[in-house]
């Protein structure tokens, strides 16, 4: 039976089998975010525009990394 809340089909239609969340929650929310539209990105109609926002949370990440060092 599907359960379009806790685990959509769409969740698990990575090569891998596995649903994204189980590696992104040990991640802080930006890089749990890269590595969701890195993860997904050939699983949607806009693969580019993933990836896009993947490189946003990964400099956001960055520049909070560099704030928190200066």
């Amino acid at each position: 039976m599907s359960d379009p809340v806790n685990h959509p089909p769409h969740y698990r239609s990575h090569p891998s089998g596995v649903e994204c969340i189980q590696i992104t929650e040990y991640m802080n929310y930006c890089l749990g975010n890269a590595v969701k539209y890195i993860w997904r990105a050939d699983l949607k109609n806009d693969a580019i525009e993933d990836l896009e926002k993947a490189a946003w949370y990964i400099q956001r990440d960055i520049a909070r990394r560099k704030g928190a060092t200066a």
